[in-house]
């Protein structure tokens, strides 16, 4: 028998190593991979080679074109190019400057037009555009002093010196200078876009108006007028009415920085983010660096939740934004959010002192200087909100923990009492420090200033006197027509006086003017309270159609649609509001419960109901609401219970009189 061979002591067979087969190339295969390389060598020769620039003559050419047609970046691209080829061409410096100053670029236009002098070009003839230049850096003293050495008929130093003079605040006297100008020279579109300018900073809407459409009809390719009649169109009819207006202007000028910016923040304001975005990246693209534009995304940054982003881009920004009251709330938030509440109290002392009259700069103070462990001052700039009768509820609670913190803890009691009861129907105002003489003194050494009469007008009515703030509002309006505040101060004194029919007529022709939230609720309350519950309702959705992102509208909308019997309508709106603005407005609880209570959801009006009165216990409005809950779910006792209460609360509404009646039947 043959041994067995074990496996592993077999012999294997030698593999033979593998052979690497080329392929045939052809002859026809050679010549294409030749013709091919060719190609590519070609390719990469044309790609390295320096790309060849138009000639200056044409650039230059190209560059008034498009400066003739409106599109200022495009303008200034082709004045580059044609200095790129002639660096001493002076017709190419001066419409390069020109172009920067169109798209508001101060810095780079007051340098190429040191450059052009330096070539020859004489000092006189620059002047007044060196003065425009000043101007666009914030420098209102040295335009006036560029323009002075102008010629008298550079047309450049005369808007200059009327736009630096207005900001100076002699807007009459800037608005005069222009006119004298526009008269002598009625097609100057320049000139009557910075006259409608000069008109609508100092808030006289009317003549903005006018002039915007005239400049637009003077050079309609160019944006610049028609950005400012976006401008006028928004603070006039609302954010949806400018958008076209907008957008006309950059389709002259896709990267026209001043509608960009006004674009972006129109949007932004409609609730269109991601457009605002885009709009944001654009301005940064034609301009990077721009304040505003910075400004901007750290407002989105801050809706998103994310402060230390905002922070970042306001920091980006530099020193351009100090002193803007938007940037200065954010940045007061960001320290507020951080902790860092010295920091939030001093930037937002400096916006209080600038505004007075802001009632939300003065809660965030209080609040910031309340956390920072400085009651006192809490209490210095709470005071005159705490002293009006529509105080809301936070501001009177921040007061109330102020007080108590001094050891205080009666006045802390009564406040917190007036917080459960809510504020008191129709806005009112703050009250005047100064006696009307003194305030009339005031307004006496400074005629030309409405705002000083508004202050004599506030102090007749502090004094009781709402005959004379009547007639002295009369004596505002006539002087000022085309000024909405005028003819707010008419309104709100009548008002006072209980005239709601005549009000409403006055302040639907402020809101004619300007139709922003202020005046709309003016408006719908003055109509509401005279009786006319139609026109209230027309002048909320006039309103509604240009912002309808506006959450103060949209819960008065919903209000309104529960009180004329569209309940399902009014919940879905109010609903809508609550999921943005959270469960701590009582009011808006009270008016959700009212919905359910109308549509028999009695359980769901009833859960409404007492999460409004755990925040407003006082409020006779609340319990009235958990009342017609309570009823509609089938207590009720409770329902009579709280009927009575709201009754004591407001012995005078004829409504919750009408409904505790209805349930003690």
């Amino acid at each position: 028998m043959a041994d067995p061979r074990y496996p592993m002591l077999r012999r294997r067979r030698r593999r033979r190593g593998m052979r690497l087969r080329l392929p045939t190339i052809t002859r026809g295969r050679a010549i294409a991979l030749g013709i091919l390389a060719l190609v590519l060598i070609a390719a990469a020769a044309l790609a390295l080679r320096p790309t060849s620039r138009p000639a200056p003559a044409q650039a230059l050419a190209d560059a008034r074109t498009a400066f003739g047609l409106g599109n200022f970046s495009a303008a200034r691209n082709h004045a580059l190019a044609a200095l790129a080829g002639d660096p001493a061409s002076r017709p190419a410096m001066l419409l390069l400057a020109r172009s920067y100053l169109r798209l508001g670029e101060g810095a780079a236009a007051e340098g190429t037009l040191a450059r052009v002098g330096k070539l020859g070009e004489p000092a006189v003839a620059l002047a007044g555009l060196q003065a425009q230049a000043r101007l666009l850096q914030g420098d209102p003293q040295g335009a006036l002093d560029r323009a002075d050495q102008a010629a008298a008929d550079d047309g450049d130093a005369v808007r200059a010196r009327a736009r630096a003079t207005a900001l100076g605040g002699d807007a009459g006297q800037g608005a005069r200078l222009l006119t004298d100008w526009i008269a002598a020279h009625p097609n100057d579109a320049l000139a009557v876009m910075d006259f409608g300018r000069i008109r609508l900073d100092a808030g006289e809407l009317t003549g903005a108006t006018q002039a915007a459409a005239r400049a637009v009809r003077l050079a309609p390719g160019d944006p610049g007028p028609l950005t400012l009649q976006a401008e006028v169109v928004r603070t006039r009819y609302g954010l949806t009415a400018a958008l076209p207006w907008f957008e006309a202007a950059l389709q002259r000028d896709a990267y026209y920085t001043p509608a960009l910016i006004g674009y972006a923040a129109t949007l932004g304001e409609v609730g269109r983010n991601a457009d605002l975005l885009d709009a944001a990246r654009a301005a940064l693209a034609a301009r990077p660096g721009h304040p505003q534009a910075l400004y901007l995304q750290a407002v989105l940054a801050a809706r998103a939740g994310k402060p230390g982003l905002a922070r970042a881009m306001l920091y980006h920004a530099g020193g351009a934004l100090a002193g803007t009251p938007g940037a200065m709330l954010l940045d007061g938030g960001a320290d507020l959010q951080a902790g860092l509440y010295e920091g939030a109290t001093g930037t937002w002392r400096r916006l209080a002192e600038a505004q007075p009259a802001n009632l939300v700069v003065r809660r965030l103070l209080g609040n910031a200087m309340l956390r920072a462990g400085d009651p006192a001052g809490a209490l210095d700039w709470l005071g005159p909100a705490i002293q009006r009768r529509d105080a809301d509820a936070y501001t009177l609670t921040l007061a109330a923990r102020a007080y108590e913190a001094r050891g205080d803890r009666l006045t802390a009691g009564q406040l917190l009492d007036r917080a459960a009861r809510g504020a008191a129907d129709g806005a009112g105002g703050f009250a005047s420090d100064d006696t009307v003489g003194t305030l009339r003194a005031a307004a006496a050494g400074d005629p030309g200033d409405p705002h000083a009469l508004i202050e004599v007008i506030r102090g007749q009515l502090s004094a009781g006197d709402t005959a004379g703030a009547i007639a002295q509002a009369r004596v505002l309006v006539a002087q000022s027509p085309g000024a909405p505040p005028a003819q707010l101060a008419l309104g709100d004194t009548l008002a006072a006086a209980g005239r709601y029919a005549e009000a409403a007529p006055i302040y639907a022709r402020a809101a004619s003017l300007s139709f922003d939230e202020a005046t709309m609720l003016r408006l719908v309350d003055a109509w509401g309270r005279a009786g006319r519950p139609e026109q209230a309702a027309a002048a909320l959705s006039l309103f509604l159609e240009q912002n309808p992102q506006n959450l103060t509208a949209q819960g008065l909308r919903g209000r309104l649609q529960i009180a004329t019997g569209e309940a399902d309508a009014g919940i879905e709106t109010l609903e809508a509001v609550r999921r943005i603005a959270g469960n701590r407005d009582a009011a808006l609880l009270a008016d959700l419960a009212r919905g359910y209570a109308a549509t028999d959801d009695g359980a769901v009006a009833r859960r409404y109901a007492r999460a409004a009165y755990a925040l407003s216990p006082m409020n006779p409005g609340v319990c009235d609401a958990y009342a017609l809950a309570l009823a509609a779910d089938g207590d009720l006792a409770g329902a009579r219970q709280l009927a009575a209460k709201a009754l004591a609360l407001a012995p005078g509404d004829p409504r919750i009189a009408a409904h505790a009646r209805a349930l003690a039947r």
